[in-house]
């Protein structure tokens, strides 16, 4: 299996999607992949570094990354790079990298992600089960963020036990969102401020 890549398409303005997305807090209520992400410090070029954390029951993940964000491209698009790596041991993903894309479509913006890393727990179990599943996660979070950015319903109301809540209707699901990029490979699509982003 190669890079990650999952779109959906979010009846919102860009402005709401560009903040529920951007500001750290807000970002970490409805991603799944997060439990807290803390801005480290300002960046020459205008990002940031920051501090990501995933709490386990016995354990939690920490993981540093640097960010820097487009909102003023001549095409209205706007996008968003990340570079990350982590020193622990116990971290399914090693050091890896990826961007954002906002595309204004009408009423709506197409919000997409690509992004790849070095498995932290070998390639074979990588393959096997853990890219499938943050692939999931990550497809799982951005229909909870279309929710949230479409409603106004907050992603606190859609905890991850929510998956199961089968008779509900509106609830997040994965299956929303595009698991593939139409004409080349996710990391095809990613912007030039990708490859001049700083190492965190």
């Amino acid at each position: 299996m190669g890079a990650i890549y999952v779109a959906v398409v979010v009846g919102a303005d860009i402005d709401r999607l560009w903040q529920l997305t951007q500001n750290p807090v807000l970002h970490a209520r409805w991603d799944l992949r997060f439990s807290r992400i803390v801005p480290a410090e300002s960046l020459a070029n205008g990002g940031y570094r920051f501090d990501y954390e995933r709490s386990l029951p016995l354990h939690t993940i920490r993981t540093t990354g640097t960010s820097l964000g487009e909102c003023d491209r001549p095409d209205g698009t706007r996008t968003s790079v990340l570079r990350f790596t982590t020193a622990d041991r116990l971290s399914p993903l090693g050091a890896g990298r990826g961007y954002w894309r906002y595309v204004p479509t009408g009423r709506a913006v197409t919000f997409s992600t690509g992004y790849d890393y070095t498995p932290g727990w070998g390639w074979m179990i990588d393959r096997l089960i853990l890219r499938r599943l943050i692939g999931w996660m990550t497809a799982w979070s951005f229909d909870r963020l279309r929710i949230w950015a479409e409603t106004g319903t907050p992603p606190e109301r859609w905890p991850v036990a929510s998956v199961l809540w089968f008779w509900k209707s509106g609830r997040p699901r994965a299956s929303r969102c595009l698991r593939r990029r139409a004409g080349g490979q996710s990391m095809d699509a990613a912007p030039a401020t990708l490859d001049t982003l700083e190492s965190p």
